[in-house]
Order: C-alpha cells, then structure tokens, then sequence
C-alpha cells in the first residue's frame, strides 16, 4: 500500500453531509476532530435523536451557507487550546481524501473566527498515515466552486424535521407518512391542529403546542378536518409566515373546502365542471333548476364532505322539496347539473407536484349514485387519458395545492372537475394503485426544501 501523506493543511469532503469542499487544518496536538457549526439544534425521537447545523465552509463568503443534519452519537466536554471547556454535539459521518474515506467522530462547535472551517484530530489520523508538518496539501485539492454545482448538490438528501397537523393520529394516512419518513431517515412529529396556539408578531412569530414553543420545521403536511378549517388554514398560515413549507398551503385549503369559490376559480381557469348554480334568496329556487337544465340535478352543502350532505333530486318537485328543506335549515349549496352519462362513476386522480402519480375510478353501492368510498363504494385501477391528466393537474394548479385529490366524472364533452380535496386519503389508492404515496410526497417534499445551489457575494 502506497504511503499516505498529509500537510498540516488538507482539502477533504464530508459527503455525508453535503460538504464537498472543506479546507481542514491537521493537528496532530488535539485529540478530537471539530467542524465549524452554528444554529446547532437537536431534534428527533430520544431513540433516534438528530442534530442540524448551519455552516459557513468558506471563510471568505458568509452567503454561502449549507444546511446539514447528521445522526446526533453523544454530547460530551472538550477542552479547547485555550484551556477553555465547551459541551459539544457529537456526530459521526465519512471523510474523504483524496481516493481514500474512512469514518470520522467530530464534535461541533463555531469556529467563525477560524481560518479553517475544520480541525482534524490525531483520533481521525489513522496508524498507516504520516503528518508532514512542512508541508501542506499532500492530497489532491479541492475548491469552494464546487458548492455552486448544483447537480452535486442535489445528490445529498439531509434528514429532515417534518410535522403532521392532524386530530387523527392513529389514521391509515398519518401512520403511511410516519412510516415513509422514517424510512428516508427523517423525523415526523404528530401535532393535534385544534391544541396549537399561535404567538402573532411582526417578527419572530411562533405556534405553542401542549405548553411548549414549537421548533423550526423544513414542513408541515396539513390534515385539516372540514370542522376546524378556518383555525386550521390560521395554523397553516402562522407555519407559512415563519418560513416552512406546507404540503397544502393555507390558501389552496380554504379554497377547496369553499365549494362556491373553488368552482368559481375552476371557471376562471376555464376547466372543465358540472353546469352550477348558487342563489341566496327562496324565491330564485325555480331560476336555479333552470339554470342547471333541470331535473334530475344534485345539490350540495357547501360545507360537505365525503358524499355527506350531497342529494340526487330526480324530478323538479323533489328538487324543490331539497331546496326547501335546505333553506329551513339556512345552509347554503350549490345547484349542479346531473351527469348521466357518468353513470354513477367517477376517477379520483392523486396529483403531487404537479404529477398525476396515481388514479383509481370509484364506483357507487347499489342504488347509490355518489361514488365516495366511505359512502360504501368500490375501487378499481384506472387508466387516464391525457385529457383527464391535464385536466387533474391543472385543477390542483389552479387551486395551489402541491398534494390533491381531483375527482372527475367523464362527460360526453370530456373530463369535468367535481371536487379538488387538499388532504386526500391514501388508503384507498395505495390499496387499489399499489403504489408507495406517501413516499412520492414526501420525494416531492425533500425537493423542495433541499439545499438549493448557492449563490456567491456579488463583486462590485
């Protein structure tokens, strides 16, 4: 084996932790290995603990800052030069050397002051490595230019600290992100959204939680039941305020869930939907059903969910009789026109990021023409066609949702949007698709809230 020569300054990578370039100085008189850290916060299950840190890797460029998370090993105290004594996070990753890379324990601790980003201890230098201390660079160098590629970049998936706002913890969807989140090494914590209390301030604007301010979270993926909607899109907003990212964003929430403003908006954008009607006053019931084409025709509370509150009225005097009772009620709904051809059928389409990336057609029980699963229907795989597709995406575009259910009924005039969902279950089609959802989304996910390419300062 060939003699491995170090300077008493080597270029080195932690690719670990997305570090390409890091310019380390060699001494041999301290024992621990220290990497340059800051905003240093430990998150995770005790079981798992985690640790994320910010570092500055060129000196001379604050702007270029990469955000990294590794496996948290232990805390301990080390002693610095300065006799000085400091409780450091511990974590282990790979370093790598020229064509060489081995395990390495480093602790963190903010070394801005520093020449040199990272200290490499005699407890990295292994028995078959020699410190040249006259010299500097033995190994193949590197460069800060490195950070600005960005496929590279986009290589390193770094765990992230994920939140679920949900009042159903033990559901079929909340336990398949858990799982998919672990499984991609990320932390999933589940909040109750009705038990969040919010702290609104101009700056530094915070969510409590069961007595505790909540951390910083790269995501939260919105539950929000139809009951709880206006103080569940308050909770979103307050998460979108302080800089994280919402799978479902409040406004595309509160979009879809008001069934008037969501065919208004699916209009505007010239998509395709059951001819609807909507009139506030009794006496424009008969101008209503004219306008929808007549009977038969179905009428929906605006506030509906899961086929509930949705009725067929298969003659006019029926229709009537809806509509009365409706206003008795003082609900509001809307008036749609009856697809027949439909059959009774629609196809729900699973769009993330702007991806179809899944759909099942949903038929009624007997004598039941809604097709809504929980209502005792049945699914079954479904092949779309590129109308539909379209159709799907550009109805969750529409609504800006990143995560959608779009249920379509296929008319003879092509694809019509019934109803976009902004949390779609995924029991029902990951059962009929066969197909990981939940780690699709949280794919999409870690793309969009992963280290994008930096810039450098501009010189004037």
């Amino acid at each position: 084996m060939a003699q491995f020569t170090l300077g008493w300054e080597e270029w080195l990578s932690l690719p670990g932790l997305g570090l390409p370039a890091i310019r380390a100085k060699v001494d041999t008189g301290a024992r621990t290995s220290a990497l340059h850290a800051f905003a240093i916060e430990p998150f995770g299950p005790a079981e798992k603990p985690m640790v994320r840190f910010a570092i500055h890797p060129d000196p001379s460029d604050e702007s270029l800052e990469i955000i990294c998370s590794a496996p948290l090993k232990d805390r301990r105290e080390v002693t610095s030069s300065n006799g000085e004594t400091e409780l450091r996070f511990v974590i282990e990753t790979e370093v790598t050397m020229g064509d060489r890379s081995w395990p390495l324990e480093v602790t963190l601790t903010d070394r801005g002051s520093m020449a040199y980003r990272m200290l490499l201890g005699r407890s990295a230098i292994a028995e078959d490595m020699i410190v040249s201390p006259a010299q500097s660079f033995c190994q193949p160098e590197l460069s800060f230019d490195s950070y600005r590629d960005t496929p590279r970049l986009k290589k390193h998936r770094r765990a992230l600290r994920l939140a679920i706002l949900t009042r159903e913890p033990g559901n079929y969807s909340t336990g398949r992100f858990i799982e998919a989140a672990e499984a991609r090494g990320h932390t999933l914590e589940v909040i109750d959204t009705s038990r969040c209390y919010m702290n609104i301030r101009a700056v530094g604007g915070e969510v409590h939680y069961d007595g505790r301010r909540l951390p910083h979270y790269d995501a939260v993926i919105p539950r929000i039941g139809a009951s709880i909607t206006n103080y569940g899109t308050a909770v979103v907003r307050q998460f979108e305020s302080m800089g994280t990212y919402s799978l479902a964003g409040s406004e595309g929430i509160a979009m879809s869930r008001d069934k008037l403003y969501a065919h208004q908006v699916l209009a505007r954008h010239r998509i395709g939907m059951p001819t609807t009607a909507f009139a506030r006053s009794p006496k424009d019931s008969g101008n209503l059903i004219q306008l929808v084409g007549g009977a038969p025709l179905v009428l929906k509370l605006l506030e509906s969910t899961q086929g509930k509150g949705v009725v067929l009225a298969e003659t006019k005097k029926a229709a009537e009789s809806v509509i009365s009772a409706f206003r008795g009620l003082k609900a509001d709904f809307l008036v749609q026109s009856f697809v027949k051809e439909a059959a009774g059928e629609d196809i729900r389409c699973l769009v993330v990021g702007g991806k179809v990336v899944a759909a099942m057609r949903r038929r009624g029980a007997p004598d039941d023409f809604r097709s809504n699963l929980h209502q005792g229907g049945t699914a079954e795989p479904v092949r779309i066609t590129r109308t539909e597709r379209d159709t799907a995406v550009r109805a969750a575009r529409a609504m800006k949702l990143d995560l959608a259910g779009v249920d379509l009924l296929r008319g003879e005039d092509g694809p019509k949007v019934l109803e976009v969902n902004s949390s779609p279950g995924l029991e029902g089609i990951e059962k009929v698709s066969h197909k990981d959802i939940a780690s699709l989304v949280l794919q999409h996910i870690e793309a969009k809230v992963a280290p994008r390419s930096p810039r450098s300062k501009r010189k004037t």
